[in-house]
C-alpha cells in the first residue's frame, strides 16, 4: 500500500512506526458554526482511511479533535449572548448529530482543547524550558520560529515569504512577525483559565500538539486534516512538537482538498456554504457520499449543480438492479473475490475511492447481463458488492428502504406542463428507440432545472 506524503511529496510505501499498529490523528472541526460539506469530506476520507487500514489487519487508534475554544467561538458567544462553553458544548451537539446523520463514525479517541488546558500549559512549560519559546510582559505566549531550523519543511516556504504581508498587531510583544502565539492572555469577558503568565487560554496550533503526546507519546504514523491547515497549522505543529521531543512528529502527513461551489471557494464571506444538515434533507447520505467520492481525496471537489443529483440517481440505478436480483434470487453470499481484489487495488494506491467507484459501472453491467440471462450468480456478485463498498458507507441498505428514501426526499410540487409534454415526447421517442431524440429532449428538461429518472414501467419528473 502506497500513501501519498505531504512532507516529502511522493507517493511512499505504508510501514507503521509499529508492526501491526496505526496511531492516527486528524484535525476536526472548529465549533464555531454548524458542518458544512468540507468538514463532512474531511471527516469522510479519514472514516474511511481508518476502516481501510483495518481492513489491511493493522489495529488503528484513530484521535480527532474539536477545537472548542477560539477567536471565533468568543465572537459568536459575544453576537448570541451565549457563553463561549456553553455555545460550543451546543454547536458540537449538533455537529455529532449531523455527522450520524452522514453515517460516519466516531474516531476512537474524542479531543477537545478545553479538556486538555493542563496538557497544553505543560506543554508550553517546556518549551520555554528549552528556548523554543517565550513569555511577553502582556501574558502572552509566543513560540520563537528561529529556533527551529526545519520550519517551513511542510509547506516548502521560507520564513521570508512567510513574512511577506504580516504585520505585528497592536498590542502584541513578538520578538519577530513570524513567531505565533502559544498562550493568549485573556480579554475582558472572554473565557480563561488559570497559567503561569497569568489568565487566558491556549492559541489554536499548540492545542493539536499537546492533545497528541497525551494521547499518543511522542511520534505518531499519520496526520491529517485539509489542505487549508498546511500553513500556518500543521507546519506550527510540526515546530512546536518536534522542538520538545528531538524526534519527527508524524511519519505521513495526508491531506484532502477543499471544496468549491460553481468554480469558487467555499465561504461565509461569499454567501455560499453547503451546511451538511440541508443537503441531507435534498438527498441521502449515500448519495452524498458518492458524489464526494467520486474525485481523489487530494484533489478540490468542484460542486456543481448536477452534482448531487447525478449521483443519486446512479445510486438509484444501482439500487434497482440489486432490487431486481434479490427480487428473483435471494439474497447471496458473496465470494467474488474479483470485486473485491479490485477494489483493493484502487485503494492500495493512496486510497484511490475515483477509480474504485468508477469499477461500479462496469460491475453492475456486468450483474444486469447476468440477471437478464437467468444466472443466478449475480445474487452472489450483489452480496460481494454490498459488502465490499459499505467501506465507503454505501449500499448499507436494503434496496426498497434506500429507494424509498429517494422517493420521499423528492420535491413535491405541480411540474410545469412544459416539463410534461418534453417529458412524455421524451419517453415516446425512447419506446422509439430515437435515441438521438431522447437525449436532445433530456437536455431540454435538464436546462429547465428538471431531472427524469426512468424506471422499468415509466419515469418520475424531478425538481433540481
Amino acid at each position: 500500500m502506497r500513501i501519498y506524503n505531504t512532507l516529502t511529496r511522493n507517493k511512499e510505501d505504508f510501514q507503521p512506526l509499529e508492526d501491526g499498529k496505526v496511531k492516527m490523528y486528524a484535525c476536526g472541526i472548529t465549533v464555531s458554526g454548524e458542518a458544512h460539506i468540507g468538514h463532512g469530506f474531511q471527516a469522510l476520507i479519514y472514516d474511511i482511511i481508518r476502516k481501510y487500514l483495518e481492513k489491511k489487519g493493522y489495529a488503528v487508534t484513530y484521535a480527532r479533535n474539536y477545537t472548542d475554544v477560539d477567536d471565533k467561538i468568543i465572537a459568536r458567544s459575544k453576537e448570541t449572548g451565549i457563553p463561549a462553553d456553553k455555545y460550543a458544548e451546543m454547536t458540537i451537539e449538533k455537529i455529532d448529530k449531523v455527522m450520524r446523520e452522514m453515517d460516519i463514525d466516531d474516531p476512537t479517541l474524542w479531543l477537545k482543547a478545553t479538556e486538555n488546558i493542563d496538557n497544553i500549559i505543560d506543554f508550553i512549560s517546556a518549551l520555554i524550558e528549552k528556548g523554543h519559546a517565550y513569555a511577553a510582559s502582556n501574558g502572552d505566549v509566543y513560540f520563537d520560529v528561529s529556533s527551529f531550523k526545519g520550519y517551513g519543511c511542510l509547506s516548502n516556504r521560507s520564513v521570508e515569504d512567510m513574512l511577506d504581508g504580516v504585520r505585528v498587531e497592536n498590542g502584541e510583544e513578538k520578538r519577530s512577525p513570524a513567531d505565533f502565539a502559544l498562550w493568549k492572555a485573556a480579554k475582558e469577558g472572554e473565557i480563561s483559565w488559570k497559567s503561569p503568565w497569568g489568565e487566558g487560554r491556549p492559541g489554536w496550533h499548540i492545542e493539536c500538539s499537546a492533545m497528541n503526546r497525551k494521547a499518543f507519546g511522542e511520534q505518531i504514523d499519520i496526520h491529517g486534516g485539509g489542505r487549508d491547515l498546511i500553513f500556518p497549522h500543521h507546519e506550527n505543529e510540526i515546530a512546536q512538537t518536534e522542538s520538545l521531543t528531538g524526534k519527527r512528529f508524524a511519519k505521513y502527513w495526508t491531506h484532502n482538498g477543499l471544496i468549491k461551489v460553481n468554480g469558487q471557494k467555499m465561504s461565509k464571506s461569499l454567501g455560499n456554504s453547503l451546511l451538511l444538515e440541508d443537503l441531507l434533507k435534498k438527498y441521502t447520505n449515500e448519495a452524498i457520499k458518492f458524489a464526494l467520492l467520486q474525485t481523489n481525496y487530494r484533489n478540490d471537489i468542484n460542486v456543481t449543480d448536477n452534482l448531487f443529483p447525478d449521483a443519486e440517481k446512479h445510486l438509484t440505478d444501482f439500487y434497482r438492479t440489486i432490487s431486481a436480483v434479490e427480487s428473483k434470487y435471494g439474497r447471496g453470499k458473496g465470494g467474488n473475490a474479483e470485486i473485491d481484489e479490485r477494489f483493493d487495488k484502487c485503494m492500495d494506491d493512496d486510497f484511490n475511492t475515483a477509480l474504485a467507484l468508477s469499477d461500479l459501472f462496469g460491475i453492475f453491467k456486468k450483474v444486469a447481463a447476468k440477471l437478464a440471462a437467468g444466472d443466478s450468480s449475480c445474487a452472489d456478485d450483489v452480496a460481494q458488492i454490498k459488502k465490499t463498498y459499505s467501506l465507503l458507507g454505501l449500499f448499507k441498505k436494503d434496496a426498497a428502504e434506500y429507494l424509498a428514501e429517494v422517493e420521499s426526499k423528492a420535491p413535491k410540487g405541480d411540474i410545469p406542463a412544459e416539463v410534461e409534454e418534453l417529458a412524455a415526447k421524451r419517453w415516446q421517442a425512447k419506446k422509439d428507440k430515437n435515441w438521438a431524440e431522447a437525449d436532445s429532449l433530456r437536455a431540454q428538461i435538464d436546462a429547465l432545472g428538471y431531472i427524469v429518472k426512468d424506471g422499468k414501467d415509466g419515469y418520475d419528473i424531478i425538481k433540481k
